[in-house]
């Protein structure tokens, strides 16, 4: 069994594809027009490049976490875009990013749940604890001769589940 979906929004084209060997995920880049995948056999992966984004993502992340705002910019452009979708915010190069990030006035933890892509293509989500209030996160990086070029993230605070779902779901194990 296949199944396919495409859809538009705000300019993004979204190919979602699902057999029974998985899900792929196709988006055409908001920046360059160009067919992006999370999965390299639709559009071509290089192996060793992925190995050098993902140790690069690695060192971002861990950088992160230890407050080391130069290392944790250092994989990003100088003309980098990065939205915030919830509060409709864009933050232009990366002076500004690290210059706003560098100023929050929460002591922030990081705890990575995975990290998923390939090529130009990077989706992270982990909780990001703000002074004790943990947020679900996702980062979504387009990278562009090896450095982000693009980055969207999305924050959603945890939430008590309504009661009429009960039968049908259980807890999620703790990170």
């Amino acid at each position: 069994m296949t199944a396919h979906a495409t859809d538009v929004l705000d300019g993004v084209t979204a190919h979602v594809s699902a057999t029974a060997a998985g899900v792929t995920l196709i988006l055409r880049s908001w920046e360059t027009g160009k067919w992006i995948s999370s999965d390299t056999s639709v559009i071509g992966g290089n192996a060793v490049g992925d190995q050098e984004t993902r140790a690069a993502l690695d060192r971002h992340w861990a950088a992160s976490a230890a407050g080391d705002q130069d290392a944790e910019h250092e994989i990003y452009h100088d003309d980098v875009i990065t939205d915030y979708p919830q509060s409709g915010e864009r933050i232009h190069g990366r002076r500004n990013l690290q210059a706003l990030r560098s100023n929050h006035p929460a002591k922030l933890t990081f705890t990575i749940r995975r990290i998923l892509g390939s090529g130009d293509l990077w989706i992270t989500e982990y909780v990001i604890d703000y002074d004790g209030k943990p947020a679900s996160t996702i980062s979504i990086m387009e990278f562009r001769d090896g450095k982000v070029a693009y980055e969207t993230q999305y924050f959603a605070d945890p939430f008590n589940p309504p009661a009429w779902r009960a039968d049908w779901v259980e807890p999620m194990p703790s990170i």
